[in-house]
This record gives structure tokens, sequence and C-alpha cells, in this order.
């Protein structure tokens, strides 16, 4: 084994333990920033690749989470300059610029899943819909495990997965905790999240 190689196994690691225990967080913070539930997963994707590298060079960081989230939220960013540059149509990068506060990546991140989950588990979607994205962005389960909670191909629930995040998008719906009054209509479908949480360990 070289010396590169326990540096290497220990980036690894730090990697997998911010992903494996903050997703949820990273993505919530994504989400309320960049308004796109696809481009937060592709930022935080783009950014888990960069840190394999840049901890490899420069060490792991005293905050890992809070430096994934600022790098996650930059690739957005790109992501988005680009999108412009070929012509597509994306979000309005001058609101996200303005709306977005200034973060360090030693500061701790906002915890903001609870509006996430009340955004997943919009009426506008079909209750499986809700649970299975509630699964996959806030709890981190992956595809294949969300398609054998509910019996279904891999590939079903990836398209599935794919219309839930086009159909929030298409219909403006907002990342906010709903009033008082509305939550009736959502708890059943997080409730319904949680046993198949345990269920599914």
């Amino acid at each position: 084994m070289t010396n590169a190689a326990p540096k290497a196994i220990a980036v690894n690691k730090a990697v997998d333990d911010v992903i494996c225990s903050d997703r949820g967080r990273l993505m919530a913070g994504l989400v309320s920033r960049l308004g796109d539930f696809q481009l937060a997963e592709d930022a935080l994707q783009d950014a888990t690749i960069s840190a394999l590298g840049h901890w490899g060079r420069s060490g792991i960081p005293d905050n890992p989470t809070a430096w994934l989230m600022k790098a996650s939220f930059n690739k957005g960013i790109d992501r988005i300059r680009k999108a412009k540059r070929e012509g597509q149509k994306g979000q309005d990068l001058s609101l996200i610029i303005e709306d977005e506060d200034p973060m360090h990546a030693t500061e701790e991140i906002p915890d903001e899943r609870l509006r996430l989950i009340f955004s997943c588990c919009h009426p506008a979607l079909e209750e499986k819909s809700r649970i299975a994205l509630t699964l996959r962005t806030v709890c981190n389960l992956n595809t294949r495990e969300i398609s054998d909670a509910f019996l279904n191909t891999e590939t079903t629930m990836g398209q599935r997965l794919s219309r839930s995040k086009a159909k929030i998008k298409s219909k403006g719906i907002g990342f906010v905790v709903p009033e008082p009054e509305q939550w009736a209509e959502r708890l059943n479908t997080v409730l319904a999240t949680l046993y198949l949480i345990f269920t599914t360990g």
C-alpha cells in the first residue's frame, strides 16, 4: 500500500459519511437556494466529485458539510451559466444571487428539511410519487432501494422520480412550509414515508 492510499481511503470515508448523514440537509439548502430539485441533485453530485480531489490535496475541511454546501451552490451557479450560454431556459441567476446569503466553509448550515418534506409531499403529486421523492431527496435512499420498497422496477421508479421533480418545477411549487390548515392533506404522506423508512431500514 502506498503512502497516498491511506489518505485516499480517509477522504473517501469522509465524503461518504457526509453524504450518508447530511444529504437531506444539503439537498434542502440547495433546493431552497437554487429553486430546482434536479439542479440541486446534479450540483451536489458535481461537488461530491470535486471534494474527492480537493480534500485529497488540501486535507479534509473542519466542516465538511458546510464545504459541500458552498461548493454545491457554486456548481449549481456554474450549471445555470452554462445553460444560459447554450441558449437553454433555466433559473433566474440574478434572483438566486440576490437571495443567497454569503456562506463560509466553516459555518453551520441551517436545517431546512421540514420545508423540503412539505415540498415533496405537495398534493399536486400522486401519493406514491410524494413518498418516493421524499425517500430519495430527504432520506438518501437510492432508486433501487425505493423501487424495492414499492415492488417496482428500478427503471420505472427512476422515471417516476424524474417526472415528480419536473412537475414541481413546471408548476412552480414553492419551497415553503404551508399554513397549519393545509397540513392535514400532507401529514398522511409524511407518516407513510416514516413507515417506509423503518421498514426499509
